[in-house]
């Protein structure tokens, strides 16, 4: 999940300035990202929003939070919970509106208008962050409130606000404070051109083959699909494009093995090749940066300082959970390579595995062990028949929920379709927004987030978003995707109703809003709905012969989950450990550049093999460098660890049933982060994470 940042300019708020002169008037009264949307739940009006207004509801935004933020700082009274926590949390209305929006535009729909608008004002909306939450006055202010006074909501709100302030350096000295706006105001803009780079590095990094022989093994579908981006890009022959992953799907089909070694290597290289792509010496910067960061808020590392308000809070913690299954990870992709080079020697290949043969390989290991050719079941997963008849039916039967077609709601893109989504009473809850198909103007992965955060203060019901990048069918063609995109779907939706569920006074701690180690453990949770007996068999249906799935194969594809969970594993611990690799260095002078620091970490814990690439490399880690991720890639094993105790828990009570799943919805999904996690994770199951669940479930032990 890609998550959009939220901070005090992005809040949503009911605030009214009356001093504002008579242009302003009129920018607020023309502007459409100034009004507050008529359409159901302040859906946002696309029709009517162009990449002119964006600039001038920036402007006016920033100084209307600007009068906000000194009213509270200035207030003469004694401060109170209404009059400076609330105040601050529901200030920025305008803002927050714009923002939001163009956020979730320049991710899902960007162009080079708003790509120069968001590298212009980077820097300009890291200073009016800094200008709140270095603001000394309304640091005292929070600070002076009795927390033994307040109850609930307030007093978690407060407390937020108070770390907060804290995290920022609102307690530093005016000189310090003034180093610290210069560090974030160079972070925010390299933040926006690393990102802008990799969307370059990305379509550069397209691979053009001349013949159709090069692409064989691949489907008519994606052969055509390959021609038509070709044409696109003014090009005769066939173009792949690529996903921000190290591995790319074709790989798995490719019997050409010199189209697969050039499609991976162009993946890998993608961002160091001397271009304008090459996000080498900005990555760097920021690395400095944020240790230059850390120490002036009196950390050894930037780790140190980000993990303060995390589930594991210091690095040691989320190091030892990586350091845990690293071993048993590595050790089983070692007999996984063994398999697979025993396959090519008995197929006298005359070659040493390579990444670019893996997954090429492992797919006939799979068929071979058990009898399992991905081949033979993606023609059961049909884009939207998984959406409708797995994913939403899936949420029926766990949660009561329905979804109907809006077509009369505005969208950002043709490809864009929109729901309005239901409980079991049938009462409306909610606008959902979906965006499969993948585009050259769209970040590669998958994510969710929202257009309008609930709030039961500020009687705002969630709009949300999912955004994909599957193929889109082409000529009559159907979109097939593996298993492991179904599941990704299923993963997705788990945040959804994150969102949907939200049940909060206030968006600061509404839905998603919570710790980066704890938000993907209700979404993992979700991912198991995917082989529910029930479900898998309501959406399984083959696309030609609408016949569906065989129980024989399922029971394969049952048997097979383990199946390559060393490679997954150690991939994904691969990133994870780079991430905190990168974080935790604690002197200048131990940073190295950019592909030297990342084999000597990667040898340093044991994660360098050769055969089993980085899921992401780093200079193209968007998660660490332009998601919000960094020192936090981690929290996916975390998360996945609290996700398998829960899994079993369930398992031991019956499965995902109605009522397992309405106790899920009571404990983690309704709560935000209103509540202490750890006691509602605990209060769920019984016991504290454990790890054990971990190992077992991912057959690792």
């Amino acid at each position: 999940m890609k998550t959009i940042i939220k901070s005090a300019f992005i809040l949503f708020a009911s605030v009214q300035i009356q001093t504002i002169c008579a242009q302003d008037k009129s920018i607020k009264m023309t502007n459409p990202l100034l009004q507050k949307s008529t359409l159901q739940y302040q859906s946002p009006i696309f029709d009517k929003i162009k990449d002119s207004d964006f600039k001038p509801a920036f402007e006016y935004g920033l100084k209307v939070h600007d009068t906000e933020i000194d009213a509270i700082a200035n207030n003469k009274t004694k401060a109170t919970f209404q009059n400076t926590v609330l105040a601050i949390e529901t200030s920025g209305v305008d803002l927050g509106r714009a923002t939001g929006v163009f956020y979730n535009l320049t991710g899902a729909n960007t162009n080079p208008t708003l790509q120069k608008i968001e590298e212009e004002y980077a820097s300009i909306f890291s200073a009016h962050n800094d200008k709140i939450y270095l603001n000394s006055k309304i640091y005292n202010r929070i600070k002076s409130l009795d927390l033994k006074s307040l109850k609930g909501e307030d007093k978690k709100l407060t407390e937020y606000y108070l770390q907060q302030f804290e995290l920022a350096g609102a307690n530093l000295s005016d000189s310090d404070k003034e180093k610290m706006k210069k560090i974030n105001e160079e972070l925010a803009t390299l933040s926006t051109t690393f990102s802008n780079k990799l969307l370059v590095a990305r379509k550069n990094g397209a691979v053009l083959f001349a013949d159709e022989k090069e692409l064989a093994g691949l489907s008519a579908g994606e052969i055509a699909a390959a021609k038509d981006k070709a044409k696109e890009a003014g090009k005769s022959g066939y173009m792949l494009g690529l996903l921000n992953t190290t591995q790319q799907p074709p790989l798995q089909n490719m019997t050409n093995r010199a189209s697969r070694e050039k499609l991976f290597k162009s993946a890998f290289t993608r961002s160091e090749k001397n271009d304008e792509g090459d996000t080498r010496a900005t990555l760097e910067k920021m690395a400095k940066l944020r240790l230059q960061k850390a120490q002036l808020m009196g950390k050894k590392s930037f780790a140190e300082w980000r993990l303060q308000d995390q589930m594991a809070q210091k690095p040691a913690a989320a190091m030892d959970l990586l350091a845990k299954i690293a071993k048993p990870a590595v050790e089983r992709a070692k007999i996984e390579a063994k398999d697979i080079q025993d396959l090519i020697d008995a197929q006298k290949g005359g070659f040493k595995l390579e990444p670019w043969d893996w997954n090429f390989y492992s797919e006939q290991v799979r068929k071979a062990k058990y009898d399992l050719d991905e081949s033979q079941i993606k023609p059961y997963f049909e884009v939207n028949t998984v959406l409708e008849k797995g994913v939403f039916f899936a949420a029926k039967k766990m949660y009561g929920i329905t979804f109907k077609v809006r077509k009369d709601l505005p969208v950002y893109n043709p490809d864009v379709v929109v729901y309005e989504v239901f409980d079991e009473a049938g009462k409306s809850i909610a606008i959902y927004y979906l965006d499969f198909y993948t585009r050259d103007n769209k970040n590669g992965g998958a994510w969710m987030s929202n257009f309008v955060n609930q709030s039961h203060y500020l009687k705002q019901k969630p709009v949300i978003v999912n955004v994909y990048n599957f193929a889109k069918p082409v000529a009559g063609n159907p979109s097939l995707i593996s298993f492991d995109d179904v599941t990704t779907m299923f993963h997705e939706f788990g945040h959804t109703l994150h969102g949907l569920f939200a049940n909060q006074q206030y968006v600061t701690l509404s839905g998603t809003s919570v710790p980066r180690d704890y938000v993907e453990f209700p979404s993992q949770i979700n991912e198991h709905a995917a082989l529910d007996p029930e479900v898998l068999k309501n959406y399984a249906i083959h696309y030609q012969t609408k016949e569906v799935i065989p129980q024989a194969l399922i029971d394969k594809i049952k048997k097979a989950e383990t199946f390559n969970k060393g490679y997954d594993v150690t991939e994904l611990l691969a990133a994870a450990t780079l991430d905190m690799a990168w974080h935790s260095v604690e002197n200048e002078a131990d940073f190295k550049p950019t592909l030297e620091f990342e084999k000597s970490a990667l040898q340093k814990y044991g994660l360098l093999v050769n055969e089993v690439p980085t899921r992401y490399h780093s200079p193209y880690f968007a998660h660490i460098w332009s998601g919000g991720y960094s020192s936090g890639y981690y929290a996916y094993t975390w998360s996945k660890t609290l996700d398998y105790n829960v899994y079993d828990w369930m398992n031991a009570n019956g499965g995902m049933t109605r009522e397992n799943c309405d106790r899920f919805r009571k404990y983690i999904l309704s709560v935000g982060n209103s509540v202490d996690l750890n006691k509602a994770f605990k209060d769920l199951i019984g016991h504290d994470m454990q790890i054990e669940p971990y190992l077992k479930n991912a057959g690792l032990k």
